[in-house]
């Protein structure tokens, strides 16, 4: 074997993956001071500096640091009201979290259908939701990908018809859109730490708000309810949602990483928009006035192209390389077969589903790695 077949061999041995944990060394002093105060069970001062650091660093008042962005959604949804029969429009292309708490509450969801410029929440199928359903009350909207929604115009349309927004901001953590931080457009928001995420606590998720008492009335439902009495008491059904002080230290020590994570992020999406300018594919698109964090670099295969997505998947995943399918929208999930879907340009959602493809983001992807994951992409295209 030459030096060349040698270091290659090596490079397929290292499995590439979609977007993994990086850690860096601050978190473990947090975690040894839960450790040396005895603090390993829920709550303590990991918990509460979390809390604060992460709002600080968004630019929101309050925050409740819970199990995962789920728990933190599920709060949401029944901070903002939801009971069973009521119908709350929610982004279709999206993971299943986001939309799974309306049925805990008995909700029933309707789902409004993406636009080309951001992959997101079109306003146009919002406001035709809004004409065909006056009485809805709650919007959950998704900045998929790390790519800003065009929040301006979906905040303005859910107060035109007096429906509280709730930001899920799970992906985008750090990206801004016209200059202010996504997880503060929505009266209630979201942001997750789950393993693949931007940072990470290895799980676990942040509710947001400048609602001091919501935010209060959360920390009391996610706490098994417990009134204030000698014994336990409990007057509503509560929930085992608060995160633990030692995986809010690992969270403390992340956040003193997040620039960095999301300036090699951007590096990724941009080494790859570079190299594959000339084939029959773009990018995950976004806006001038966004700086997304850029959480996952995906591509949309031209609509004539004769490769298909999972055609480059499983050559990557041969050559030991982590790819995924875009989300597979919520309206074609056969659990959700019954909801209805509101749309304005056909099922954009569903084509970017069949066309689309996420690939490896990991920050720790070295340029090696990077250039040889491209090269295996563009010989599928000669």
């Amino acid at each position: 074997m030459t030096g060349s077949e040698s270091e290659v061999s090596l490079l397929k041995s290292k499995r590439i993956y979609l977007s993994s944990p990086t850690m860096h060394g601050e978190e473990q002093e947090f975690v040894k001071e839960a450790f040396a105060t005895n603090w390993i069970a829920p709550l303590g001062a990991n918990v509460d500096g979390f809390e604060r650091e992460i709002s600080d660093y968004i630019g929101i008042k309050h925050g409740a640091a819970l199990v995962s962005g789920t728990a933190a959604l599920h709060l949401a949804v029944k901070l903002s009201g939801v009971k069973p029969g009521d119908v709350v429009f929610c982004s279709d292309l999206t993971f299943a979290a986001t939309v799974n708490p309306v049925s805990y509450e008995g909700g029933i969801q309707v789902f409004i259908d993406s636009e080309r410029e951001t992959w997101n929440m079109d306003p146009k199928a919002l406001k035709k939701a809004f004409e065909k359903y006056p009485n809805c009350e709650t919007v959950i909207c998704v900045n998929l990908y790390g790519i800003p929604a065009k929040l301006d115009e979906i905040k303005n349309i859910c107060d035109a018809y007096g429906a509280n927004l709730i930001e899920d901001a799970a992906e985008s953590l750090s990206a801004t859109y016209k200059g202010r931080q996504t997880g503060t457009f929505g009266k209630y928001n979201i942001v997750s730490f789950n393993g693949n995420k931007i940072i990470t606590t290895s799980g676990g998720g942040m509710l947001l708000s400048d609602d001091e008492e919501a935010i209060k009335k959360a920390r009391f439902w996610s706490t098994q309810s417990r009134e204030a009495a000698p014994w336990y008491e409990h007057k509503e059904i509560g929930y085992n949602y608060r995160m633990s002080n030692v995986v809010a230290g690992i969270g403390r020590g992340q956040l003193l990483h997040i620039d960095e994570h999301k300036a090699r992020k951007k590096e990724i999406y941009m080494k790859y928009q570079k190299a594959f300018v000339d084939l029959p594919l773009t990018m995950n698109p976004y806006l001038a006035e966004t700086e997304p964090n850029f959480w996952l670099s995906c591509i949309l295969l031209a609509k004539d192209c004769q490769v298909k997505p999972l055609d480059i998947m499983e050559k990557l995943d041969k050559e030991n390389m982590e790819a995924r399918p875009i989300w597979k929208p919520m309206h074609l999930q056969p659990v959700f077969k019954d909801r209805d879907f509101v749309s304005v340009e056909g099922d954009v959602g569903g084509d970017i589903f069949t066309r689309g493809l996420c690939l490896p983001s990991d920050i720790k992807m070295t340029e090696e790695e990077q250039n040889r994951m491209i090269d295996i992409v563009r010989g599928m295209f000669r």
